[in-house]
């Protein structure tokens, strides 16, 4: 196994942790020094307190964790958050609490979780056609009819 260089930017910060021998996503910390209470419909920039080095043709893919979605309605505002491999600043999970009543983030509560994956970086090239397939353009839905 490979690793990563992460940088604490806050004292109190915790680096990332896998639940598992075999979980895909590492768990990111809430970097606080008192609890966020976060309303109904409201979304609030949560510091991890760490700054890392995503692996050059890899990014860093934030995702909701399960259970905080499923239990309390809190989630990635932007659905997937993405580490760009040249960013070196403070890594924030930006929660937004889709239920109806108020939700607090404690200091060192896990937040979401951190995948790394390759990436491509494809050149995009315009042409007048496109290879013909069974789908065609067919759009939402359309598959299995």
């Amino acid at each position: 196994m490979s690793s990563i260089a992460v940088k604490k930017v806050r004292p109190n910060a915790i680096l990332p942790t896998y639940g598992s021998n075999e979980a895909a996503g590492a768990d990111l910390y809430a970097c606080l020094d008192v609890p966020v209470t976060i309303g109904a419909g409201e979304t609030v920039f949560i510091p991890t307190g760490i700054a890392m080095e995503v692996p050059k043709g890899c990014a860093g893919l934030v995702y909701a964790r399960s259970s905080l979605g499923a239990k309390r309605g809190l989630a990635p505002a932007n659905k997937v958050g993405v580490i760009d491999s040249d960013y070196r600043g403070e890594i924030s999970v930006v929660l937004h609490n889709h239920g109806k009543v108020e939700q607090t983030v404690a200091p060192g509560e896990r937040i979401a979780q951190l995948v790394i994956t390759p990436v491509l970086i494809p050149a995009y090239e315009e042409v007048d056609e496109l290879t013909d397939t069974d789908r065609g353009s067919g759009g939402f839905g359309s598959t299995g009819k």
